[in-house]
């Protein structure tokens, strides 16, 4: 028997056998596709089953989670972190300064902008909790052979000592996502059959034991490591002079390395490098000319585009709020023609004859019907994007915080709207999974989320309820737009303009 199954056996002796995944879970539209029970995640992680080190590392002796002073160092597989995340400050703190000459950056309350203190990273007194763990079947379009994706999140805590010795718990605006397959193509049932995509949704979807659907993949090989992502408040700075308030958030990934056994700096999925595709005549002709042809166009309607690494960037920092507005805080900007002071990759014209084209050719299109449209989706299909859509800050799975005095209280929020809301659609892809079918992996705007016919959003915030997003076309606008004619509001509320924007408000409670 392997080590890491023995730790799996002993788990399961601890925990009292077989543990139900959500028997205190109060969140319906979670059940089956995602872990938040803070009981469950605080056994799974205060036993050291599902720490980081245990499963990057499941031969070590350790009976307790490795503080991050010590995880950095001893797990060879995370030495490039640290240094590649310590860089990025670097040219964040660089960019600030030459941006913002007049106002000071630096760690603690006397500075302008108040930074993320790196020393979190090499402490004695932090280490990274286990605050979820969820399904992404629903990305399996991006590697069919690993049925998608299983994630599993953390959040950076420091614990201070007390005057009594006792330890306080402080959650740091941090996350790290361990991702991995989520299935092992070595893996057989008890017949010596290999387990089937069918066969992981079906675990879910039936609240199966935790094991079922984490432990039996765990280490001791890494066949199933895929990447890790992180996500750093980088920066605080209130409102001034120069600019609004600000809250940045850093976004890094780094790919799993099976050869050289290390995760490596690598580019964010979609997130195009705006500024050197702007600054590259060659670059933007071969960006434009690859995104509009009609295929390639198809799959950035459905949300399951894949653009080339060559467009892509290595880190992103996601400003918050953005507003609903372009504007430059926002990824895509510059990108279409009229916004910012250069000439757009994409003008308008560029966008309405690729639509003509897609549809002479059969492509029905289900979200980008419009230059808005097409200009929403450039934005939402970004990392940074996305973080911006209807998040908490910069984060859409903050997480559960089981380390709370009355942990239930946070089991009500411990992800962003676009994340429940998103919820129905992962759900039906297990569904479809679980039923021996292909899944349709289409999502629509990051917005709106996509409920393919389903009532159980009908009338909350995540579809046409109150603060849901929505068009203004029937608000006296005048403007009718393709891409966004169904998002309307439940009876009783009215969609309002939230900014300036002509084509997306709000929905609010009428008034007289």
């Amino acid at each position: 028997m392997s080590r890491a199954l023995r730790i799996l056996v002993a788990a399961v002796a601890l925990l009292g056998g077989v543990v139900s995944l959500f028997a205190a879970e109060n969140n319906a539209l979670t059940r089956g596709i995602a872990i938040t029970d803070p009981d469950l995640l605080r056994k799974l992680d205060q036993n050291n089953t599902l720490t980081i080190p245990r499963l990057l590392s499941p031969e070590r002796n350790a009976d307790v989670p490795l503080t991050t002073e010590l995880m950095f160092v001893s797990l060879p597989q995370l030495k490039e972190i640290v240094p590649a995340i310590d860089a990025e400050f670097e040219r964040y703190i660089a960019r600030y300064k030459a941006t913002y000459p007049g106002e000071t950056i630096g760690v603690g309350e006397g500075f302008d902008a108040q930074l993320f203190d790196l020393a979190n990273l090499r402490s004695h007194d932090t280490r990274f909790v286990l605050a979820g763990i969820v399904n992404r079947m629903d990305r399996a379009y991006v590697s069919e052979g690993s049925c998608g994706e299983i994630r599993l999140i953390y959040r950076l805590t420091r614990f201070d000592t007390g005057p009594d010795g006792g330890k306080t718990a402080t959650r740091l605006p941090m996350t790290f996502n361990l991702v991995m397959k989520a299935r092992d193509v070595r893996q057989t049932d008890g017949n010596g059959k290999s387990i089937s995509c069918a066969d992981v949704a079906r675990r879910w979807l039936d609240n199966a034991d935790w094991q079922d659907l984490i432990g039996s993949r765990l280490p001791p090989h890494d066949a199933m490591l895929d990447r890790i992502e992180t996500n750093i408040q980088v920066s605080v700075a209130p409102k001034s002079a120069l600019h609004d308030f600000r809250s940045d958030y850093l976004l890094k990934v780094f790919k799993y390395d099976a050869a050289g056994k290390t995760f490596e700096e690598s580019t964010l999925e979609n997130q195009i490098d705006r500024d050197r595709i702007l600054a590259d005549d060659v670059l933007r002709r071969d960006f434009k000319t690859w995104l509009l042809a009609p295929d390639h166009l198809r799959e950035f309607d459905r949300g399951t585009v894949l653009i080339p690494e060559k467009f892509l960037a290595k880190a992103a920092v996601v400003p918050t709020p953005a507003g609903l507005d372009a504007s430059a805080l926002q990824p895509e900007f510059g990108m279409m023609q009229g916004e910012g002071k250069g000439d757009g990759v994409f003008t308008d014209n560029d966008v309405v004859s690729a639509l003509k084209q897609a549809a002479a050719r059969g492509v029905e299109m289900q979200n980008v019907r419009s230059v808005a449209g097409f200009q929403r989706r450039l934005n939402d299909v970004t990392c940074a994007g996305c973080h911006q859509t209807r998040g908490i800050g910069g984060f859409h799975f903050p997480g559960v915080d089981w380390l709370a005095d009355k942990p239930s209280n946070s089991t009500i929020v411990p992800a962003s709207p676009h994340f429940f809301g998103d919820q129905l659609r992962r759900r039906d892809i297990l569904t479809a999974f679980a039923a021996g079918k292909h899944p349709d992996f289409s999502r629509g705007f990051a917005s709106r989320p996509q409920t393919r016919g389903g009532s159980e959003l009908a009338g909350t915030e995540y579809q046409d309820g109150w603060g849901a997003h929505c068009s203004l076309q029937d608000a006296g606008s005048g403007t009718r737009d393709e891409s966004f004619t169904s998002w309307s509001c439940a009876n009783g509320l009215t969609c309002q303009a939230a900014a300036a924007s002509r084509r997306i408000g709000m929905c609010f409670i009428k008034t007289r």
